[in-house]
Parts: structure tokens; C-alpha cells; sequence
């Protein structure tokens, strides 16, 4: 999902805006924050294509860009890159709008892997694409 940097690819699945309780001493956004983010959307995007429950199974490939700053508006993109049985890959970009104006900027980018669960936390079968509402 590195292609075309210039701009975001996916799904806009998650906007937010970044707060001062979110950063570190020298005042630039937690990175850990920025990855929440992105395993939510991940999990949002994943939850549309298994119809149900998922969970995270790995993060690959998460590179930090550029920092983020208070007030920036945080803009996650999604895209279903693989699927496999019981499991698929999210491609999840976050992008910013520095103080909610001007071009968007990509800071953050990676892989994630969803698995579909059943209620008991198992594994299950991905539903077919023409099952999925």
C-alpha cells in the first residue's frame, strides 16, 4: 500500500483530532496512539469483510513518517490487500491535515492481519465476497 504516496489509498474508516493528553514530553503525538488508531480501523474494515467479530493477529511493515501534532486532524485509510480462509490483510495509512487545513500529509503506514473469530474466540471461515452485506 506504498504506491502512490501523494495520496491516501483505501477507505476513509477512521478522522480524528489529535489532543495534547496524546503526546510525549517533547510534545509530538505517542506513536502508540497513532498505531491505536490504526488497529481500530483495521478492525473496522476487517469486521465489514468477515460480517463479525475479528481480532488482531500481526502488525507488519508500521512505519513512522513524520510526527504528529496537536490539532492535526488524523485521517485512517483502509484497504483489504489479501484474504485467506480465516484471516486477511489491512493496508492502513494515517494521513493528517495540519491544523485541519492545507494538502494532507501520510505519516504512518502499515499492514495488519485480522482474523475472523467466532464467539468463543476461534478461528472461522471468511464468508464468500457475495455473502458479505
Amino acid at each position: 500500500m506504498t504506491a502512490d504516496v501523494r495520496q491516501p489509498q483505501g477507505e476513509l474508516t477512521l478522522r480524528t483530532v489529535a489532543m495534547p493528553a496524546d503526546t510525549n514530553p517533547n510534545g509530538d503525538i505517542f506513536g502508540g496512539w497513532i498505531m491505536s488508531l490504526m488497529d481500530v480501523a483495521a478492525g473496522v474494515a476487517a469486521g465489514a469483510r468477515a460480517d463479525g467479530r475479528v481480532a488482531t493477529a500481526a502488525v507488519s511493515n508500521l512505519s513512522f513518517i513524520q510526527p504528529v501534532k496537536v490539532g492535526d486532524v488524523v485521517c485512517v485509510y483502509t484497504k483489504v490487500l489479501r484474504t485467506g480462509r480465516t484471516s486477511m490483510t489491512i493496508g492502513v495509512e494515517a494521513w493528517v491535515l495540519r491544523q485541519n487545513r492545507g494538502e494532507r500529509q501520510r505519516v504512518t503506514f502499515a499492514e495488519i492481519v485480522m482474523v475472523a473469530v467466532d464467539e468463543g474466540g476461534r478461528p472461522r471461515p471468511l464468508p464468500a465476497v457475495e455473502d458479505v452485506a
